[in-house]
């Protein structure tokens, strides 16, 4: 089993003028430690507008910023909200194939709709139709990474001629494939998806291991039909973290931004009035808290011998990576960095010992599945050369109108331009 660390940039308030500042550099200086210490991904989370549960606006700039600063640890976004009016698809192909070069191919493609007002209502995405937008997007992207040149699309909520995207990402035909789910029906659909699960709930053993287990028999079913051009078989459970060698201090340095990560969560998603820029969720939490559960996911709060005793359970059942939260509320940027490093110290090695073998094992169990999968999905079909379609240079297509206006339109585009003698089209005297 694998060990990750989600960035959600939960920023609580009140807020000074580096706030945004500090919460970044922290950000980044533990990611760094994350992949000194031997963490096999980072998840940088993409939300808009839901102040003090996420400043994680534009995670792609994160995640560029990380892989500068690292080497091995595997660069995820967590994700990138797909319907087209939060991101282009050629934007995301884009985004995702410069980052996969710059990082030496260790992108990880998660993909999501989201389902809070203010973002879905902000851009404008209708609820009743979101899923079918992620789905005719998160189509075209994979097309637009894995074809030369691609064809275009004319579909319901995206339409875009032939183009060729580039750059193309390092991992071919495009980085794996994840989707977010939250509930037991997310699960399956990334399953029939062919996609890996990011699941981005918190849930007692007996939850998790029976979700494991629908996953994986629908990955080996029938019922599988990639919806990108391979099939990621993985799914990862959200816990959160703190490590200390006395629970008790474990405990007390992360409870309460643990119960604010799912109070802010409750409040932007399902119960909250939100006034932009002026509702103090902290003040609201902290009147709140004292009431509140400790919920499920608490299995790496503890000493290291504690959370080793969860994370085999979890590793028995068959989930392949925990991502841990750790930055949530106002938990310090110190005692984060010390978890990591505790927890790498007294408990990662052994399950990383373990780790390239079940992997061996797995591919060998899923290998046939996953080609019978692959056979059910459509072929991709490379558009032969005369098929095509050219793409006239603006001046072309000025000079083609007979107007008047063309060395001014050109002048205004930085000219002097100078035809080639043997250019198709070229101006007749000029």
């Amino acid at each position: 089993m694998q060990f990750a660390t989600l960035v959600g940039m939960q920023l609580p308030k009140p807020w000074t003028k580096d706030s945004e500042f500090n919460l970044y550099r922290d950000a980044l200086e533990q990611t760094v430690l994350a992949d000194r210490l031997g963490y096999s991904h980072v998840w940088a989370v993409e939300h808009h507008f839901l102040e003090e549960y996420s400043h994680s606006s534009a995670p792609e700039v994160f995640l560029a910023a990380a892989a500068a600063r690292t080497r091995r640890i595997r660069l995820g976004h967590g994700i990138v909200l797909s319907p087209p009016a939060y991101n282009h698809p050629a934007r995301v192909a884009e985004r995702i194939g410069a980052l996969d070069l710059i990082s030496d191919g260790r992108v990880e493609w998660g993909t999501g709709e989201s389902a809070s007002a203010a973002e879905t209502g902000g851009f404008g995405v209708a609820l009743e139709h979101k899923r079918d937008m992620w789905a005719e997007a998160v189509a075209q992207t994979a097309d637009m990474m894995a074809l030369t040149p691609y064809p275009g699309h004319q579909g319901k909520y995206f339409s875009m001629p032939c183009r060729n995207v580039v750059p193309k990402p390092r991992q071919k035909p495009h980085p794996p494939l994840w989707i977010a789910c939250s509930r037991r029906e997310t699960i399956h659909f990334a399953a029939r998806m062919g996609a890996g699960a990011l699941a981005f709930s918190f849930l007692d053993n007996a939850a998790a291991a029976k979700w494991v287990q629908e996953y994986y028999d629908i990955i080996k079913s029938d019922q599988c039909v990639p919806i990108g051009h391979t099939v990621n078989a993985n799914i990862a459970l959200v816990n959160g973290f703190s490590c200390h060698p006395d629970s008790d201090v474990a405990y007390r340095r992360a409870i309460d931004g643990f119960k604010f990560f799912g109070y802010s969560l409750g409040h932007h998603y399902i119960y909250g009035e939100h006034i932009p820029g002026r509702t103090d969720l902290w003040g609201r939490f902290q009147q709140n808290k004292a009431s509140m559960p400790d919920g499920e996911g608490r299995g790496g709060i503890g000493s290291p011998e504690e959370i080793r005793a969860q994370m085999r359970i979890h590793e028995e059942y068959g989930l392949d990576q925990i991502i841990f939260t750790s930055q949530n509320g106002l938990t310090e940027h110190e005692h984060i960095c010390e978890s990591y490093e505790l927890f790498a110290r007294d408990v990662l090695p052994e399950f990383a010992e373990r780790e390239e073998k079940r992997q061996k094992r797995k591919q060998q169990e899923l290998g046939p599945y996953i080609e019978q999968a692959l056979q059910r999905r459509s072929k991709l079909i490379e558009m032969r050369d005369e098929d095509i379609p050219p793409v006239s240079a603006l001046g072309r297509k000025i000079i083609a109108s007979g107007s008047d206006d063309l060395f001014t339109e050109l002048k205004d585009r930085g000219g002097p331009v100078h035809y080639p003698l043997n250019e198709p089209g070229r101006p007749a005297g000029k």
